[in-house]
């Protein structure tokens, strides 16, 4: 143990000498492993901030409930796309329909999206982004966060009272600094009530929905001025399975009591897409492994010729330093440890490289965080992944020079 603690230290001092005597030589040769590290790290944080930013977008709409779309959300074709717009949308009964046939199901919920128009307050105005009808259930799915106020009670929901939950965005523009519970706006010719307003979610850039600049009214209450059964109305269903049901379970389920719904013979195409939100995440998922492949490629390339450039220096540190391993091997040093000194040296060179990478890599992921709406990160993970391809590349770049040292006879070495 003690003398590896000497070869390592030697090692060390050794590589230390070789940056301080071969400044610019050394530095060149580092700009490749710096190159490589910077470009396969960057790639895998750049990816694994997209998935986590994606997930995040994709946790607001809820990962383990289905949606019952008239589109679906994927490989929608020119093609094929005449053929989802003659579909119904989902409508009112068959909201009735999975209420009163699934026992798969924990909670069902209707939503309708219609234009807002101007909501007035006073002098004020605001544009909303959309108005929501939703049933009363659809709290119980998807966990609306208030800054303040309430969801609607079931007798308000039931009963279609005239209130409404407005985005922070709308609230803000709508009402200022003033308190906007309790106060009464305009919209769509009616008066409503404010007895909510939204958590501020911010500019996202995976927010599906931004609900900053939505106002929520109960569905009883959308029903009084909007004919939901009109094909043209834009609907959807969103169910939550009971915990115990897995959701491929729930979907064959569902599928089957709106096949019976809507009458469809055996041989006829579902006229209804079942939608979940992981099936988003999977269809990236290729997008996000030919990413990191390509990345891996182009750091590859640039680490390849690092490594040449980092045997060539141990190459040169092995021939200035023959007379010296010549004296090691004649007082008693054994071969492995004459290996193992420049195996080490030649790691630890690389893992200078590997970590001005990392620390370019730390620099610009968090400048892109701070100037942009993008959230990224440099995880340990990835930290680790490139320290584990510095010490490798360090590795083999090292490896032949480091075999020649220690094969190296003694009296012919101590004569050079």
């Amino acid at each position: 143990m003690i003398v590896f603690g000497k070869v390592v230290f030697e090692s060390t001092r050794q590589a230390f000498h070789s940056l301080i005597s071969n400044k610019l030589r050394t530095f060149l040769s580092l700009i490749g492993i710096t190159i490589g590290i910077f470009v396969i790290v960057a790639v895998r944080s750049a990816v694994d901030s997209l998935q986590a930013n994606v997930k995040e977008g994709i946790s607001e709409l809820g990962s383990d409930v289905l949606y019952v779309e008239k589109f679906p959300w994927t490989s929608t074709t020119e093609d094929n796309y005449w053929k989802f717009l003659k579909r119904p949308e989902p409508s009112l009964d068959d909201y009735k329909a999975i209420k009163e046939r699934s026992n798969f199901t924990d909670k069902t919920s209707l939503i309708v999206n219609s234009n807002a128009g101007t909501l007035t307050y006073r002098s004020s105005s605001a544009r909303a982004d959309a108005m929501l009808c939703t049933s009363h259930e659809y709290q119980e799915i998807q966990k609306l966060d208030f800054a303040k106020g309430r969801y609607f009670t079931p007798n308000e929901s039931n009963s279609g009272a005239d209130k409404v939950i407005l985005g922070h965005t709308l609230a803000k523009e709508l009402f200022g600094k003033i308190e906007p519970i309790g106060k009464q706006l305009k919209m769509k010719g009616r008066k409503y009530n404010v007895i909510g307003v939204l958590k501020e979610e911010g500019e996202g850039m995976f927010n599906f929905v931004n609900f900053d600049g939505v106002a929520w009214i109960p569905l009883n209450t959308g029903r009084k001025f909007i004919n939901i059964r009109q094909p043209r109305v834009d609907k959807s269903l969103v169910i939550k399975g009971k915990e115990e049901i897995d959701l491929e379970d729930l979907k064959s389920e569902i599928t089957g009591i709106l096949r019976s719904k809507r009458k469809l013979k055996p041989r006829e195409d579902d006229n209804f897409s079942l939608m979940e939100m992981s099936s988003i995440n999977q269809s990236l998922e290729g997008f996000f492994t030919t990413l990191n492949t390509a990345g891996f490629i182009i750091g590859f390339f640039a680490l390849l010729v690092g490594m040449f450039s980092v045997a060539n220096i141990m190459f040169v540190s092995v021939k200035e330093r023959t007379g010296q391993i010549g004296v090691k091997m004649a007082i008693g040093a054994q071969k492995f440890v004459i290996l193992s000194e420049f195996l080490i040296e030649g790691i630890i060179l690389c893992m200078i490289g590997g970590l001005m990478g990392l620390a370019f890599v730390y620099g610009v992921v968090t400048i892109i965080s701070t100037v942009s709406p993008f959230k990224m990160a440099l995880t340990a993970d990835n930290i680790a992944f490139g320290v584990a391809i510095s010490l490798l590349v360090g590795l083999v770049s090292a490896i032949i020079p480091a075999v020649q040292a220690s094969k190296l006879d003694p009296v012919v070495a101590i004569r050079k």
